[in-house]
């Protein structure tokens, strides 16, 4: 059996100011900021698969179940993809490809019962497992998430495309390097280290 992590998360451009505010103001006055001042959002849902760490990510426009529903979709065509490389019949896949366990977190997209009747149906190889509450720590590509936060945590970036474009070389290109031994420690369990 597979064992696939499945999240998301999103990643922000953080706002550019072409001049310091150097200006002490009353209090209750607003302070006159010049420059241009922009702040974006990219939001990205991803997999990754315990055995060999293979990363799937997916740019979204917003988190919701519909679009959860649609990247499983575009999951399940790479792993059937994968089977059918390695010399299967595509017909076989739903009976005889191996199970895909895909561990998520509690956001509410992913419970939606109209959707979970639909991944049950459309895709027999799928396996939701859901964490218990508050427990992102037991979420392998939380490491991915942190990893990736931690790299573009100083950058500036001119546009929303090109936090964008840095992104898909890190996630998707695999670019970005992940300390997979260390210790996951934000939120509970401090004793827990990825395999």
């Amino acid at each position: 059996m597979k064992s696939d992590a499945s999240n998301s998360s999103y990643f922000y451009s953080l706002p550019r100011l072409i001049e310091p505010i150097q200006n002490w103001r009353k209090k209750g006055k607003r302070k006159n900021v010049p420059g241009q001042r922009r702040c974006g959002r990219v939001n990205v849902m991803g997999a990754i698969r315990e055995l060999d760490r293979k990363r799937v990510c997916f740019f979204v426009k917003k988190g919701n179940a519909d679009i959860f529903y649609e990247q499983l979709q575009q999951l399940n065509a790479l792993i059937k993809q994968e089977w059918i490389s390695k010399g299967n019949l595509g017909e076989n896949f739903a009976k005889y490809g191996s199970k895909v366990i895909l561990i998520l977190d509690n956001a509410s997209f992913h419970k939606r019962k109209d959707i979970l009747a639909k991944i049950s149906q459309e895709f027999p190889n799928f396996v939701l497992e859901f964490l218990p509450a508050y427990s992102p720590d037991y979420n392998i590509i939380e490491l991915v998430w942190h990893s990736c936060k931690e790299y573009i945590a100083h950058r500036l970036f001119k546009s929303v495309d090109e936090l964008k474009s840095l992104l898909d070389k890190l996630l998707n290109q695999s670019e970005l390097v992940i300390k997979w031994h260390r210790k996951i420690k934000n939120k509970g369990n401090l004793n827990y280290v990825a395999a």
